[in-house]
């Protein structure tokens, strides 16, 4: 973990610099932009405050993250784990009395611009896979301080010395978590966080045809695009389909309200393709719906997440709350 050693509280005016790599490690751990970002500004204000003990001893890097660690873990304290609806249960029938909205926390989507700033592109790829949904899901499994092991031992190469001294623990403890926090991630089949790829441009092309079958309600066209093996999910409900099959059963029988929506492609969602999905008003124009967030496989979509809290969600992804006709 290279990083240069800072001789003096002078470089704190330097601070800014680390905000979106500290912003993209509090929301692995918390699973929410907000919380994110909260954590961040604690963590600047705590080292602003504490910066007469800081000496150059360490990293300006290492003692922010000590740092945001601890506001994570204090934050995590007696809270429930985000989660998206996979995780509680069964997929169920394509019909309206399954929508149902229990008071838990949901796992949020995050603006990829704001823990990916433009750098090599092979490091945003990895960056991007190691905050894609189905993996930041994946950590919320695990206890606060084994995710903070896996965090930095897995994703952000840190030594097993150096998290011992962040989490002033053992090297032997930190790799005993490491183990732990491993085998609980297999059991939720989460895939590789270093196998990313980005969008080809066959899948851009893909894409653009979803946009327009879907903003004609084609069927045909639907049909085409999606895997037979899909799922669709839509948090705050924790209904979620499997297939293809049901997720059109869906979209065609209770859903039908979606026919003549607007979509329009927005900021990356996680490092994956995300779209703002506008449904008619009565009043004129289209209203907002849903932050559509899409996961590919094999050419076509494999997974749909809409997040319907449009007032918090749109906002943070520059959508507007309201489109004219």
């Amino acid at each position: 973990m290279a990083q240069a050693t800072i001789p003096s509280a002078h470089a704190f005016g330097e601070l800014e610099a680390y905000r979106s790599e500290l912003t993209a490690y509090c929301y692995r751990m918390l699973g929410s932009p907000f919380d994110a970002e909260d954590a961040v500004q604690d963590a600047f204000v705590r080292a602003w405050r504490s910066r007469d003990r800081f000496e150059g001893r360490a990293a300006m890097r290492s003692w922010l993250y000590r740092i945001a660690t601890n506001v994570c873990l204090d934050m995590l304290k007696g809270k429930e784990r985000r989660a998206r609806p996979m995780d509680l249960g069964p997929s169920c029938e394509p019909i309206e009395s399954n929508l149902r909205v229990p008071e838990i926390p949901w796992l949020e989507p995050i603006p990829l611009h704001l823990v990916a700033p433009e750098r090599d592109p092979a490091e945003v790829a990895v960056s991007n896979e190691s905050i894609r949904l189905a993996f930041v899901a994946a950590l919320q499994h695990l206890p606060a301080r084994q995710r903070a092991v896996l965090i930095l031992r897995e994703v952000l190469d840190w030594q097993a010395s150096e998290v011992a001294e962040l989490l002033d623990t053992s090297v032997a403890s930190v790799n005993s978590a490491l183990q732990r926090a491993r085998a609980t991630l297999a059991k939720t089949q989460a895939a590789d966080p270093k196998g990313a790829t980005t969008l080809s441009e066959a899948d851009r092309a893909m894409l653009e045809r979803y946009v327009s079958a879907f903003e004609r309600y084609d069927l045909n066209a639907l049909t085409s695009l999606i895997q037979e093996d899909a799922r669709q999910s839509m948090p705050p409900y924790d209904m979620w389909l499997s297939g293809r099959d049901d997720i059109l059963a869906w979209w065609f029988g209770p859903g039908i309200g979606c026919q003549g929506s607007r979509v329009i492609p927005t900021l990356s969602a996680n490092g994956m393709p995300t779209f703002g999905q506008y449904k008619p008003s009565p009043d004129g124009g289209y209203d907002p719906w849903a932050l559509q967030v899409l996961e590919l496989s094999g050419g076509r979509i494999g997974e749909f997440t809409f997040f319907l809290d449009t007032a918090r969600l749109f906002p943070l992804f520059g959508l507007p709350l309201h489109l004219d006709a």
